[in-house]
């Protein structure tokens, strides 16, 4: 129990050090005007959205967003796969977060059947050159891929299945995947064997620890990007103006919400 709360105090300082450096590099976004396209995959239940969820706690949402879009409208279909992708891509001063990606060609959309074979080839084909365009335009791509254990999996699965509030979190294609496991597995390594570029490469995150994985993630990111801390005029607050001679309206003028704690 001790070493528990040990590594659980080590890692909530080692978080809140990381976020307060990711606020850094968002400020130099920002100043400098880049652009940067950061690409979360992995197996369901990976350790995805927890990871997420640290590296945007503290940042401005203004100048940082989260892409997951959901499947493919019917006129979406019939355009070029990466077309409603690309609406989501950064303008300058811009960090977009894609919580699955145009990877899902080559994971789900392999596995369910939900491409053809002739699409799917294309995808593999074609999606380094796509990759190479976005980094040539300005845009600093980051890959990760969440890889976790299937008995890390299942034990993921089974706690949303107990928590009333993620079990939203599971769904149909979850349990498919349960069954698919090998079928993902070999996907994976068909996708990394063709997207694993010198200009984009996959960065692979070991998650069965999810709070290890948290700030290996987060670390690495930041070792990449070659921010500079951005210097700050010293914030004073003001004096207050002294207090007007006029009369507040009653408070029973107003609906309050019941304080029940």
């Amino acid at each position: 129990m001790s070493d528990k709360k040990d590594f659980n105090k080590k890692y909530e300082k080692k978080i809140s050090s990381l976020q307060i450096d990711l606020v850094r590099m968002q400020e130099w976004v920002i100043a400098e005007k880049k652009k940067l396209v950061i690409i979360f995959e992995g197996r369901d239940a990976a350790g995805k959205g927890g990871t997420i969820k640290r590296l945007i706690e503290n940042l401005n949402p203004r100048h940082c967003r989260v892409v997951a879009l959901s499947a493919p409208t019917e006129k979406e279909k019939t355009q070029w796969y990466f077309q409603r992708y690309i609406n989501h891509l950064p303008s300058a001063g811009e960090i977009v977060i894609f919580d699955r990606s145009w990877y899902n060609r080559a994971g789900v959309e392999k596995v369910m059947g939900f491409c053809t074979d002739k699409e799917y080839i294309s995808f593999l084909q074609t999606c380094p050159e796509f990759e190479k365009m976005i980094i040539g335009s300005g845009i600093q791509l980051v890959k990760y891929w969440f890889s976790v254990s299937q008995e890390e999996q299942m034990k993921r699965f089974q706690s949303r299945i107990d928590d009333p509030t993620k079990g939203w979190k599971l769904s149909p294609m979850d349990l498919e995947s349960v069954k698919r496991w090998d079928d993902y597995s070999a996907a994976k390594d068909n996708m990394l064997e063709h997207t694993d570029t010198e200009n984009a490469p996959w960065y692979i995150v070991e998650s069965d620890v999810k709070k290890k994985a948290r700030v290996n993630c987060l670390s690495h990111l930041l070792s990449i990007i070659d921010y500079k801390e951005i210097p700050h005029e010293e914030i004073l607050l003001p004096d207050r103006d002294k207090d007007l001679d006029f009369e507040r309206p009653s408070k029973s003028n107003f609906n309050y919400v019941p304080e029940i704690l």
